[in-house]
């Protein structure tokens, strides 16, 4: 099955392409013969109600520096492919949203991955909180006083933005931590929307899983490691990626949240494990593939494409 894909994506040229599931992603596509294009979510454009793009047709390879070809850029009407790609990074913000407005205007004609309507309703750290029995204790607010009341109860606590990503503004506030309001002071001054407050597991220590699950089902998992004096274990700030196997509480969170996933059309997700918890599902832009061929052999961005190619049959 020949298809006609485009992927909405950050540059390629910007792409470090040994860690990249999307690059993964597009390397499986050119293989299977589909014909490839690529553009930046600022060349999304729609008018009287026809959602185009100035995109590029491209070739990849996998060779680090010289990884990519782009022709010359058209208005690429997007109802006419089969499948757009949705795969830029986070920030999830106004500009990401407005993009999953437009894209819904085309989807399921040409099918999005991920299904742009569920993307727009499933932020990362909000999406968790509708299986409140697997994760950690949980306060989402701005509210001060709730903050010091949940630090007084569970001791040592994390405090992140509600829409962050890539472990940036993590920060890990102890029991006896004397830089809690000051720390709220700043997040108040950078961020207008709640924040995150979440139990401190300390089984962070021994690694952060990253699950991947396609149409709800498991098919691989990585275990990231944090660096020593560091709270976080994404991979972005320093953490190291492991080898890791399935434990029975992992393949009871796949099974508890799978129908939900499926239901949504959430084709490719990541999910982060800690200990027993679930910390976080990922539909923006999941990442791990390369890591988990690297370590098991299963080839995640063949198995993506399965499902896809399956959708459209």
């Amino acid at each position: 099955m020949a298809l006609t894909a485009a992927f909405q994506m950050d540059h390629i040229a910007n792409l470090l392409i040994a860690g990249d599931s999307t690059f993964a992603l597009m390397l499986e596509a050119e293989r299977r013969g589909h014909q490839l294009h690529h553009y930046t979510p600022d060349r999304l454009s729609m008018r009287d109600g026809r959602v185009s793009a100035q995109a590029e047709p491209v070739s990849v390879r996998d060779e680090s520096g010289n990884h990519f070809d782009l022709g010359a850029a058209e208005t690429l009407d997007l109802s006419s492919l089969d499948v757009v790609m949705l795969r830029q990074d986070p920030p999830f913000d106004m500009g990401y949203i407005s993009t999953t407005h437009l894209l819904e205007r085309i989807h399921p004609g040409t099918l999005v991955v991920n299904d742009p309507d569920h993307v727009r309703n499933a932020p990362e750290k909000l999406f968790v909180t509708e299986f409140t029995d697997l994760t950690p204790p949980t306060l989402i607010t701005r509210d001060r006083s709730e903050i010091i009341a949940f630090r007084e109860e569970h001791g040592d606590i994390i405090v992140k933005p509600l829409y962050g990503n890539g472990g940036a503004g993590v920060f890990r506030i102890a029991g006896g931590d004397e830089n809690l309001a000051a720390l709220l002071e700043i997040f108040e001054d950078v961020y207008r929307e709640p924040f995150v407050i979440q139990q401190y597991l300390a089984e962070v220590r021994r690694g952060d899983k990253r699950i991947i699950l396609i149409e709800g089902e498991p098919v691989g998992i990585i275990n990231r490691v944090p660096a020593a004096g560091e709270a976080r274990s994404n991979m972005h700030v320093g953490g190291r990626a492991e080898p890791a196997e399935m434990t029975s509480r992992d393949r009871e969170i796949c099974e508890a949240i799978g129908p939900t996933l499926r239901e949504r059309g959430l084709i490719f997700v990541g999910i982060d494990v800690i200990g027993d918890y679930l910390t976080e599902i990922n539909v923006t832009s999941p990442t791990g593939i390369r890591e988990v061929k690297r370590f098991s052999g299963v080839d995640i961005a063949a198995l993506i494409w399965d499902a896809v190619e399956a959708r459209l049959a």
